[in-house]
């Protein structure tokens, strides 16, 4: 059996050699920095309540629950596909309801943006081996897969612009096509369902996103291998200390958490300007 091995990607006993891969390589990528003005947020029973009665209504903060992530082919342009970014952003709030008292209620917030990237051509097909079938039960599971451009979306949480009441006894912007088909992960947050009338008064919100999308498609490269990668450092057993003063002792001082700056330590001006020669200057 050993003149069957494919010699191309032998390795010498050394762990040395050119070795074949299986990953995905990046065929086109960009960055954006997104404002999404003005965009409804849509609120539940206790949310509708608080806008109704309450005053001084603030934002406290927005959080990205979910995105869904689609991959288009753009039509005469082989090899482009429309990629479309559909975010579902929990928003916070926080409404006075009387003297001296608060009251935080949530909403969600639906953004959507596409773009056009290039993800190469195939349409290879490719079946794999799965350790649930075996002889007696063939296609119990399904092991097809393609070859077909993945987008890949990487973001951080979103930044708070601003926020508005509406009253929409007039006409206001109605509600877009996705905000009813609410996927089950993200209304599991929420207590109750969304009004979506545009009566009453509606709440706005502006919000900026930034994010990194790139396409990748799956690939075999063939790489040279220097040498395996075995950990040379050996596993300490855990100890258990009864003492948790003795311990906490042993914990290094989060010197990081309480500086204030990103400012190098031999940075930091020294003079004696009412700071002590601690760094804290004269404002000067």
């Amino acid at each position: 059996m050993q003149e069957n091995r494919n010699t191309q990607f032998t390795s010498r006993c050394d762990g040395r050699g050119t070795v074949c891969i299986d990953t995905n390589v990046v065929l086109d990528c960009c960055k954006d920095r997104d404002c999404f003005e003005d965009v409804r947020v849509y609120l539940c029973e206790d949310g509708e309540q608080m806008l109704a009665s309450g005053t001084n209504i603030r934002t406290k903060y927005a959080k990205t629950l979910w995105a869904f992530v689609g991959v288009e082919e753009v039509p005469f342009n082989c090899g482009f596909y429309r990629i479309t970014v559909r975010y579902y952003i929990e928003v916070g709030f926080e409404g006075c309801v009387g003297i001296g008292k608060s009251k935080c209620f949530n909403g969600l917030v639906v953004l959507q943006k596409e773009v056009v990237l290039y993800g190469g051509e195939g349409r290879a097909i490719s079946f794999s081996s799965d350790p649930e079938n075996n002889y007696c039960s063939i296609g119990n599971t399904d092991n097809m897969k393609t070859n077909d451009p993945i987008a890949i979306v990487e973001t951080v949480e979103p930044i708070i612009l601003g926020s508005k009441v509406v009253d929409c006894s007039c006409p206001c912007t109605p509600c877009c096509d996705c905000c009813s088909e609410i996927p089950d992960v993200v209304s599991n947050y929420f207590n109750g369902t969304f009004n979506t009338a545009d009566t009453g008064h509606n709440l706005y919100v502006s919000l900026g996103i930034f994010s990194v999308i790139r396409v990748e498609r799956p690939t075999q490269l063939l790489i040279q291998a220097t040498d395996y990668s075995v950990p040379d450092k050996e596993c300490p057993p855990a100890q258990s200390n009864e003492n948790p003063c003795a311990m906490f002792r042993t914990m290094a001082f989060p010197t990081s958490q309480f500086r204030g700056t990103t400012t190098p330590l031999g940075e930091l001006p020294t003079g004696n300007g009412g700071g002590g020669g601690c760094g804290c200057g004269n404002g000067k």
